[in-house]
């Protein structure tokens, strides 16, 4: 609540209380697009209005920022769970939040810069208690730019990455970095500088792109709740696994590359009992229970929160997660078609009549392994691209397919990317699938991609279009003269466009 201290009231509109109020009081509820672009606006006029009192100044950036909280919910929930968002407004909903961050960073940067700077100032010596509270929102601020730079899978650029550590260093100068308060009104817990630092280390350094955008909010969620069972030190530890130079303006890296010189500004972390806690999680939510006092942002199944505990489990453990395959270096050209319905004509061996290498996307292939490929993107097209994305793809002078999905996707640029492509199959066949229900077969068929290899003994794989496995019901087609009838096990994995299934696989000559 602003004090009635205006001795001299500042010429800027927000300097009269009752506007600010009034200000605040008329921010549509209902387009949260629309308020958080005002409360930015307003954030652009006050850059340069150094005729407040610094503690007032902070007063009106902190009402202002409660302010639009719930609206940036609301944004977040938008960009997150639309299922086909178009490439326009997810740049548009993406923009909003990160400009309004990078906004709202830079006026506590300033609170914090002047009230440094007129230590004796009346306004300083007001907010100096303020001080734990408006460094541990800017830390926060840059902590969430971060995140939304991970759900676009682009690097942290080194300012942001400066920033976070030169806000961390001042504040353990001044000694509130691990003081505990309370971020924002009504948000459950406590939080600090040096736990809102540490989350933006953890976050990075757990690997985000191999996740989906509402996997890493999951990701996210999930450290902030681990988060008191890490362990930040100046000090190399035994069980140390991670370290940072907070003054270098470079993200985090593990202790397999060592640091090399001492300096003041190194810090090291580790999970600590994270992982124990973590694998306990895990066996609950196996069980098919997400307990209720974990707080994810929402309520999600297991069957969404379960791959993420066990993504962070890899990467908090002792030891980084080991290739399966060994890779190799190599440079070669592959055509790429994208999608099930692509997919789908190139197994059918109708690519070619049908004219869809016309459409087919040139990449450049770097290494290879049993396992996969990586590859690098010269020229990024459309927004189809991203972590889960079923290709088929043709390497140059083959006439062979190989069926894959991208798992690790990270951009350097908005035309350049680099992606992480698992072979799913080097010898698939698309087929005709009939539902089989009691016994009796059902004309209606369902297309779908066979893959023939790497299936354990009697079983079957089969790429589907979406919604289509039902464990209730049998598919049965014909190739080569046999006729194969799968009953379901499992579904083993969902696309946006496509699901991934097993069935027992028999044979009837």
């Amino acid at each position: 609540m602003i004090r009635n201290l205006f001795s001299s009231r500042p010429d800027h509109p927000l300097g009269d209380p009752k506007e600010l109020k009034r200000v605040i009081a008329e921010l549509p509820i209902d387009n949260a697009f629309k308020s958080v672009d005002e409360v930015a606006g307003w954030f652009d006029s006050l850059q340069h209005a150094d005729d407040f009192r610094v503690d007032h100044y902070f007063e009106v950036v902190q009402q202002l920022d409660d302010a639009a909280q719930s609206h940036l919910r609301r944004l977040a929930r938008d960009y997150l769970h639309s299922p086909r968002l178009s490439k326009t407004e997810e740049r548009r909903l993406w923009a909003a939040n990160y400009d309004y961050l990078e906004g709202v960073a830079g006026l506590y940067a300033h609170c914090i810069e002047r009230a440094m700077q007129n230590p004796k100032d009346k306004g300083s010596e007001i907010l100096k208690p303020s001080l734990p509270l408006v460094a541990a929102r800017l830390l926060a601020a840059r902590a969430t730019q971060l995140k939304w730079v991970e759900y676009r899978y682009g690097p942290a650029s080194g300012d942001l990455w400066q920033a976070l550590g030169r806000d961390y260093l001042a504040a353990e100068s001044a000694r509130y970095a691990q003081k505990p308060l309370q971020l924002y009104p009504n948000q459950p817990g406590v939080s600090s500088v040096m736990q809102q630092y540490l989350q933006a280390l953890v976050l990075h350094s757990s690997s985000m792109d191999s996740l989906m955008p509402l996997e890493i909010e999951l990701a996210d969620r999930l450290i902030g709740h681990y988060l008191p069972s890490f362990i930040f030190s100046a000090d190399c530890r035994p069980d140390s696994v991670y370290w940072v130079d907070a003054a270098s303006g470079s993200p985090p890296a593990r202790l397999a590359r060592h640091p090399g010189q001492p300096t003041p500004t190194l810090r090291f972390f580790s999970p600590g009992a994270a992982p124990q806690a973590l694998n306990e999680l895990i066996h609950t939510v196996e069980r098919g229970e997400v307990p209720g006092n974990l707080n994810l942002g929402g309520q999600y199944p297991a069957k969404v929160v379960l791959p993420v505990l066990r993504h962070l489990a890899m990467y908090w453990a002792p030891q980084p997660p080991l290739r399966e395959h060994q890779r190799h270096a190599v440079k070669t050209r592959i055509a790429v078609l994208h999608g099930f319905d692509d997919s789908f004509t190139v197994f059918a061996g109708e690519v070619a009549r049908l004219g869809k290498e016309r459409n087919a996307e040139s990449w450049v292939v770097e290494n290879v392994s049993l396992g996969g490929f990586g590859a690098g993107i010269d020229d990024l097209r459309g927004d189809w691209l991203k972590v889960g994305a079923l290709l088929s793809m043709q390497p140059e002078g083959g006439d062979n397919w190989v069926l894959g999905a991208v798992r690790r996707y990270s951009k350097d640029s908005d035309v350049h990317a680099n992606v992480g492509i698992q072979s799913l199959s080097r010898q698939a066949q698309s087929v005709e699938l009939r539902p089989r229900t009691s016994g009796i077969s059902v004309m209606n068929g369902i297309p779908g991609i066979w893959m023939r290899e790497g299936n354990a003994p009697g079983e079957a794989r089969l790429v589907l279009p979406p919604a289509s496995f039902d464990l209730r019901e049998s598919l049965e087609f014909s190739h080569d003269e046999r006729n194969y009838l799968l009953t379901p096990i499992a579904l083993e994995e969902s696309g946006s466009d496509y699901e991934i299934a097993r069935y027992r696989e028999h044979v009837a000559d």
